[in-house]
């Protein structure tokens, strides 16, 4: 079985926006992703976010305004300053002004069924917890790190099994996070990653040929 991961810094290497097979271009989305909502990007991946090298004839696509964005401000922002972002917006004092976790926007709660399906498809695709991991299996670092995988070019799954999983546990909710990632009060840089996940799951909604399903706006309070 595979372990699905949430650690920071654990994802396959970044390529930026470099051109590529669609399927290495998405597991690399991905995992960038799984990385940065993870846990604070390291100064190296900040670094590396900084030199993307946007082509010309991406800039006017969904994701090219969302790379451009992304590169500007990960060379202003030091690891500490995101660090602290982080801090502030996905854990704070009690609770993060995000809730990470598709049961809470599927249900209003966390840890019900939505999760146990989930982890029901999850030994299905061959993949198991992590021991060391305190968050649950819908925390959207691991949804998307077991996107990335699936969609890998050299051990992934098929298009229609990437499907049913994106349709079922992504699909959803995960666009609705971007969005609220994106007016979280102390969001800066998170607020571009919220852009860039918003877009790009758009993106995967098409590639993928769902049909969009989203949750109705939680208002967190």
């Amino acid at each position: 079985m595979t372990e699905v991961t949430m650690a920071a810094g654990d994802s396959r290497e970044f390529n930026g926006a470099s051109p590529e097979a669609p399927e290495a271009l998405r597991s690399n989305v991905y995992a960038l992703l799984a990385n940065l909502t993870a846990g604070p990007p390291s100064a190296e991946l900040l670094n590396a976010l900084a030199s993307i090298d946007v082509p010309e004839d991406a800039a006017d696509t969904p994701l090219g305004e969302a790379w451009a964005m992304l590169q500007s401000v990960a060379g202003n922002t030091s690891a500490d300053r995101a660090a602290d972002e982080y801090q502030d917006v996905f854990i704070g004092i009690g609770r993060g002004e995000v809730m990470p976790f598709g049961s809470w926007y599927l249900t209003g709660f966390l840890m019900e069924k939505p999760l146990a399906v989930l982890r029901g498809d999850l030994e299905r695709l061959g993949f198991r917890r992590q021991e060391n991991v305190s968050e649950s299996e819908d925390h959207i670092a691991a949804l998307c790190d077991v996107m990335g995988m699936i969609s890998s070019q050299t051990d992934g799954a098929d298009h229609t099994e990437q499907a049913a999983f994106f349709s079922a546990h992504v699909a959803p909710w995960a666009g609705q996070f971007f969005q609220d990632l994106q007016n979280a009060a102390s969001a800066r840089l998170y607020r571009v990653v919220g852009f860039l996940g918003e877009r790009f799951i758009d993106v995967e909604t098409k590639y993928l040929e769902v049909t969009p399903n989203p949750v109705e706006r939680r208002v967190v309070t």
